[in-house]
């Protein structure tokens, strides 16, 4: 009885003892194995490995990219003294265990991006002081991120880590400065309207005198050419009635007459004071007088 007791207290400590020192090292992780404080090994691949129980001491590391990304932007100054907001992030990982662990200590990978931050941050006014506001907007915003990525890689690398890429996700004036070059853009838009009012009132003005001497030839060559008509036209009369009077004079003085008549009443309350025996009633007194 007290043997197979042994037994099974045996069998129950050889668990104890084969789960203490059992561990499974994932995809996403890198493990280092610490015996009484010196690192023996690290583990990269997945899988199941054993360890000298209560003796080793086990350290986990994410392999995965990480990212840093900052809450608020950044100040910068360009070559020309102007303030810049820079919004960015950082991709990085862990390429060598042992060197990120003896850099860090047991800070984590709060202490790690604080260094990788610093070491942005410093290639960031680098790059933005040799560079124009043009140039870090849109010029060589590429070329910025590439030396930035180069030069920080090699810095983090001292830290067992590698920046896979940064990114500028916005580069933007300071706010007081936001306000000035608002400003100033509000006032040339202002100028630029004012000087196409002004510019379109002197055309309009232009084209309205122009139009005005245009409608002042127009109508004294019309006047010329009435007059002329109305000339050609009084002298073709003139010449018909001479030709009529030549003909029949006694005719045509009655019917000159009769044209007298008709527009002299041509209303009831016309008045009309002459001497009955002028010769403006020659024809009615006597219509077959010679």
């Amino acid at each position: 009885m007290n043997k197979a007791k042994n037994i099974i207290i045996l069998v129950i400590v050889g668990l104890m003892l084969l789960s203490a020192s059992a561990f499974t090292v994932k995809q996403t992780q890198y493990v280092i194995v610490q015996r009484l404080g010196e690192i023996v090994s690290v583990k990269k691949d997945p899988g199941l490995y054993f360890k000298v129980p209560f003796v080793d001491n086990l350290k986990y590391f994410d392999n995965r990219i990480l990212t840093l990304d900052w809450e608020q932007p950044a100040k910068f100054i360009t070559s020309e003294n102007k303030y810049m907001m820079v919004d960015s992030f950082v991709k990085w990982r862990i390429i060598d265990p042992v060197k990120y662990y003896v850099s860090i200590k047991e800070g984590g990978e709060a202490a790690a991006e604080d260094r990788l931050s610093k070491v942005v941050n410093a290639g960031l006014r680098t790059e933005f002081g040799k560079r124009t506001v043009r140039d870090v907007i849109a010029g060589e915003r590429g070329a910025v991120m590439d030396n930035l990525r180069k030069t920080a890689d090699v810095e983090a690398r001292q830290m067992g880590i590698t920046v896979v890429d940064v990114r500028l996700k916005r580069v933007d004036y300071a706010e007081e400065i936001s306000k000035s070059v608002f400003d100033r853009m509000i006032a040339e838009r202002k100028r630029l309207a004012n000087q196409l009012r002004s510019e379109g009132a002197a055309a309009s003005e232009k084209i309205r005198a122009d139009a005005d001497k245009q409608r002042e030839v127009i109508i004294a060559e019309a006047y010329r050419e009435a007059q002329k008509t109305k000339g050609e036209g009084d002298a073709k009369a003139g010449e018909i009635y001479n030709q009529s009077y030549s003909r029949n004079p006694e005719f045509y003085a009655f019917y000159r007459s009769q044209e007298a008549y008709k527009n002299s009443f041509k209303s009831k309350s016309d008045v009309m004071v002459l001497d009955p025996n002028s010769d403006f009633f020659k024809y009615m007194r006597n219509p077959n007088r010679k």
